[in-house]
């Protein structure tokens, strides 16, 4: 008798492929770990990229400075979408190596960039890395733990990115204060990126076949929608509008992303313009993905417990919480108390978003689904980035938080009056 952690699952994967964190758990370790250096590459810029756009390029316009996050969060979304494709049709592995190989270059262009447009630049190439490397590492833990674990999954996986983007964005800062702002603060991203390819190349194994397996033995769903034949243009559609579940989790993600975008790229030069310091900064900024990324190890449980409505519901309206608190926050102790709240809220969200895509979607379709949610949450970045800078440039920075607080707000109240409770348990 198979414990619930752990099922043997034939089919087309062939006898003998096992679902479950216990019998994966080298593979899932693994995994983590990869996950952590994607994470890191992005921490590099989270401190040091909107004071680089102030001082160093003399961007004084918050659009302007901006540009580089609609730049990233626009090519990332796309990415997203195709790398769930590209994963069902060539292999979960490849795509994760691709990914790796494109990331070789952004440390190099944020050190040696002369102008703004090689910034630019840069960041278009880090959203190819992040929407190959990020999507393939969800798509394979979903793989190899099964129905039964994937909110724990989602929250090891989640958290693994977000620890080491907070540790990376402080540990910038700190360098910035010390060495500048080029180009030491970058050398990690180099470091990060040649590790993660060899492990990728090297250790990590293809987990399509677990996938297959699942398939194998999944029953028969309910609804017609849902089952396993289906064309790429079908699974967007079902994710993004027909499906209730589904279509409030992409809209959820997007909003999310949206204030993620806020974050990035204008809390800092709130901050700033508040008299804070670079490692202050560097602090603040660590401190929302660091409560985000260690209150997903929780969160992610949980959600297997009670479900995954609720916590979302509960998640976008801390957040908006969080943000009216920085709009009307003046110094350090209310922006660190604000920084956690945001984290807190985040926390809820981000991996049970990506669990409630796993229970709906068929396992013959799930990593093109992931594909399409993962385009609507990143698109947040750019549409962000845009309505934040624009609202920032013509109101003040005050303005752009509450606007982005209030949206947060709606999409919360969205979700508890449009999806219903995916669990399989609930």
């Amino acid at each position: 008798m198979t414990s619930p952690a752990t099922t043997t699952a034939p089919g087309a994967a062939g006898d003998g492929v096992r679902l479950g964190l216990r019998a994966n758990l080298a593979q899932f370790s693994l995994l983590v770990a990869v996950n952590a250096l994607v994470g890191g590459m992005l921490g590099q810029e989270r401190t040091v990229l909107p004071l680089l756009a102030r001082d160093v390029f003399h961007l004084s316009a918050y659009t302007a400075a901006l540009t580089y996050i609609v730049a990233f969060g626009a090519t990332k979304a796309v990415t997203n979408f195709f790398a769930g494709t590209l994963s069902d049709r060539y292999g979960r592995k490849p795509v994760l190596v691709a990914g790796w190989l494109v990331a070789l270059p952004v440390p190099v262009l944020l050190i040696f960039g002369p102008a703004w447009g090689w910034i630019v630049f840069a960041n278009v190439l880090l959203g190819v890395n992040q929407g190959l490397t990020w999507s393939t590492t969800v798509i394979m833990k979903i793989d190899l733990v099964g129905p039964e674990r994937r909110g724990l999954a989602m929250g090891f996986n989640e958290a693994s990115g977000y620890v080491a983007l907070a540790a990376t964005a402080m540990a910038t800062g700190a360098i910035a204060a010390h060495w500048g702002l080029r180009p030491a603060p970058f050398l990690l991203g180099a470091a990060y990126a040649a590790l993660a390819l060899g492990l990728s190349t090297l250790a990590v194994r293809e987990t399509r076949g677990h996938a297959r397996a699942e398939a194998a033995r999944h029953p028969a769903p309910e609804n017609p929608d849902h089952h396993g034949e289906l064309t790429t243009g079908q699974i967007a559609m079902i994710t993004s509008f027909r499906d209730r579940a589904l279509s409030a989790a992409s809209q959820a993600g997007l909003v999310n992303n949206l204030n993620d975008a806020l974050a990035w790229g204008i809390f800092p030069l709130l901050f700033a313009a508040h008299g804070l310091s670079i490692a202050a900064i560097g602090v603040l900024a660590a401190l929302y993905p660091a409560v985000w990324g260690f209150g997903q190890l929780f969160t992610g449980w949980w959600s297997d417990r009670v479900g995954r409505k609720h916590l979302i519901t509960a998640g976008m309206l801390v957040q908006a919480a969080a943000l009216g608190l920085v709009a009307t926050g003046t110094g350090f102790p209310a922006w660190a108390l604000a920084q956690v709240l945001l984290g807190a809220g985040t926390a809820l969200v981000y991996p049970t978003l990506l669990a409630a895509v796993g229970d709906v979607a068929h396992p013959a379709w799930r990593a093109r689904s992931v594909g399409v949610y993962r385009l609507w949450r990143d698109g947040g970045f750019a549409v962000g980035a845009l309505l934040a800078g624009a609202l920032a440039d013509a109101y003040g920075p005050t303005t752009a938080v509450w606007t982005v607080a209030a949206l947060t707000a709606a999409s919360g109240l969205i979700v508890a009056a449009r999806m219903y409770e995916t669990h399989p348990r609930t």
